[in-house]
Order: structure tokens, then C-alpha cells, then sequence
């Protein structure tokens, strides 16, 4: 897809300003709400010992896809889904944490997409929900990928959420969540609203009531964010309270995130992703950009090539690898192991 300078610079914040939230709220994961004053910084820590700057498993299961995406490879495709899924099988079995819904599809699936569908299937019956928040974020990856088409994004947002979550809240949450980066990037618009008109008339209208509900509380309102509709009420709630007309908002909407509590990771990753699509890569505070880091040993001058390349279907282009190399030095990596 040809895009404008300006939206070459948005898409390559999509990754990073998610990455980011995401390190930053492993800090303050399961901890209580926070006043609103309170500092908060990457600092690592958390339940489980993170590094400062470490992003957790919502970065780390949208690395594959990201770099599927980045090689101009269909997502939809059954055996790059299956490629996708052995990585993260892969991934979790030296991951600190992965959920209780996506542990058990990847401990106990073959590495394949319909050895996950199954076991994801296997474990909501067992459970009696699936509506978790572990496969919005990865959605990001998607959105970049079908930045041209809204409904191929919709459709893939659901089919790659199905591959370890069964509940439509879930399906809803990544297409609503990838409609609303691909507004963001192409129109620099942060509109969450932008994917209702896809939905069946009465989803539409619980999604309405459910974000009208967001703008009028605050983060911490929603303390069962680890379910998948609260992460993103809280995420939104978080940025229409981070009050802003310029790029200070991906600031201030990551840190209200982590005020707010709970699933501190989720949230904070979903206003990052939200709030870089719009204001673009150098509203991600140059600190952050420089500590973020994690699986499988990437930095953030990666995620934003990697951002770009998924937007361009393989090609990065002229500006995009001006604006990445903005970024810092790239550190020595092998992408190979993420293939």
C-alpha cells in the first residue's frame, strides 16, 4: 500500500507504542490502583521478575506474526498459521507466563493451527469461557498487514484470534481493536468505534453501551481487565482521560493505564498501540524507545522496522527507513530465529 509520509510515520509506531505500554505496565501487573499523581516508570519487576524495558507475552506472541507480515506473507493462510503457532508453542515452553487460556492451548496442543483450534475449543468447554485477553494485542500485527483492506482485517483479526480463544467477545474485541489502528494510521483519527458498522446489530449496540461506559470511568473502573471487553474499556478510558491534543497522549495514556491496575501489561499495551498509530513514532518517549526489549531478542529499532516492512508487505521504503534509523543503532539480532 502507498502511504503518506505521515501515515509511514504512524505505522511505525503501531509495534513500538505497544511493546512499550506493555514493559511498562509488567511492572505494576495485579498491584492495585494508583493515584493519579503517582510516578510511574519502566521499571521491570512485577510477578515475575522482569528486566526493566522487558515486554511480556502480549509483544512476544505478535513478534511471529509481525514478521510473517513484514515478509509479505498472508496471514490467512493455514501454513503460515501453522508456522505462527509452532513459534509460540516454542515460546511457551521457556515463557515466565502465558495465561491460563493460552498456556494451556500451547501446553497442550501439536504445533499446528488446528492442533491449537482444538485445544482451545477443548479448554473453553472445560472452562465454560474463553473471552481472555491474550490474543488482542497480537492483533496488531494484522492491522498493519491489511492497512488496504478492512475487511480482510476483520476477518483475519477473528481467524487469528480463534486460534486459542473461542468466545465472540474475543473475535469482537481484535476486530474492533485492529479497525481501530488502521483509523488511527491512515486517518489519524482515535476512533474505537470505527468497526462497529461490522458487527450484527445487537453486538453493535453492547459494544456502543460498553465504550460509552469507558469514556465516563475511569481505568481503574475495570478491575476485571484480564477479560478481554475491560482491557479495552480500560485502555480507552485511559486515553480519553489522558487529556491531549498532541503526542504527549501516548505518554500520559500508557502511564493512566498502569495506574488504573490489574492487567496492567494488557492495558497499557493496548493505549500504546492505540495512541502511537496516531500520533507516530516520535511520540514514544526516546528513553523507552532505547530499554524496550524481549523475545527473542529484539529492541525497538526492530519493532519499528518490522512495523514498517508489515505495512508495506516486505518493503520498508525510502522514508520509512529514514524515520527508523531515527531510531537508534540497530542492535545485532537474528530474525532467523523467529521464522
Amino acid at each position: 500500500m502507498n502511504l503518506t509520509a505521515a501515515q509511514h510515520d504512524r505505522s511505525a509506531g503501531v509495534l513500538l507504542g505497544l511493546a512499550c505500554g506493555d514493559a511498562l505496565g509488567a511492572g505494576y501487573e495485579f498491584a492495585g490502583p494508583l493515584p493519579d499523581t503517582a510516578p510511574v516508570s519502566m521499571r521491570g519487576g512485577g510477578g515475575f521478575h522482569w528486566a526493566p524495558g522487558e515486554w511480556t507475552d502480549y509483544t512476544a506472541m505478535t513478534v511471529p506474526l509481525a514478521v510473517a507480515a513484514a515478509a509479505g506473507r498472508d496471514l490467512r493462510d493455514e501454513s503460515v498459521l501453522n508456522e505462527i503457532v509452532a513459534q509460540w508453542v516454542n515460546w511457551a515452553k521457556s515463557a515466565p507466563y502465558a495465561g491460563t487460556q493460552l498456556g494451556a492451548v500451547l501446553s497442550g496442543s501439536e504445533p499446528t493451527a488446528a492442533g491449537a483450534r482444538r485445544a482451545a475449543r477443548e479448554q473453553h468447554e472445560r472452562n465454560g469461557r474463553s473471552a481472555g485477553n491474550g490474543s488482542l494485542l497480537r492483533t496488531a500485527a494484522v492491522a498493519l498487514a491489511y492497512l488496504d483492506d478492512p475487511v480482510a482485517l476483520a476477518e483475519t483479526a477473528r481467524r487469528v484470534s480463534e486460534l486459542t480463544h473461542c468466545e465472540t467477545d474475543a473475535s469482537d474485541a481484535c476486530a474492533l481493536f485492529g479497525l481501530a489502528l488502521r483509523q488511527a494510521v491512515l486517518e489519524g483519527e482515535l476512533d474505537i468505534r470505527a468497526g462497529l458498522p461490522t458487527l450484527p446489530s445487537e453486538r453493535r449496540e453492547m459494544w456502543t453501551a460498553r465504550f460509552d461506559d469507558a469514556e465516563h470511568k475511569r481505568p481503574a473502573d475495570f478491575p476485571g481487565n484480564g477479560w478481554v471487553v475491560q482491557t479495552l474499556q480500560a485502555a480507552w478510558s485511559a486515553i480519553t482521560h489522558a487529556r491531549a491534543t498532541d503526542a504527549g497522549q501516548v505518554r500520559r495514556a500508557i502511564e493512566a493505564a498502569a495506574r488504573g491496575g490489574g492487567d496492567t501489561d494488557a492495558v497499557a499495551a493496548t493505549a500504546g498501540a492505540l495512541t502511537a498509530a496516531r500520533w507516530g513514532l516520535a511520540a514514544v518517549p526516546t528513553a523507552w524507545r532505547h530499554l524496550v526489549q524481549g523475545w527473542p531478542g529484539l529492541g525497538g529499532v526492530d519493532l519499528v522496522r518490522l512495523s514498517m516492512q508489515a505495512a508495506h508487505r516486505g518493503e520498508a521504503g525510502e522514508v520509512g527507513g529514514a524515520v527508523a534509523d531515527e531510531v537508534g543503532r540497530r542492535r545485532t539480532v537474528k530474525l532467523r530465529a523467529v521464522r
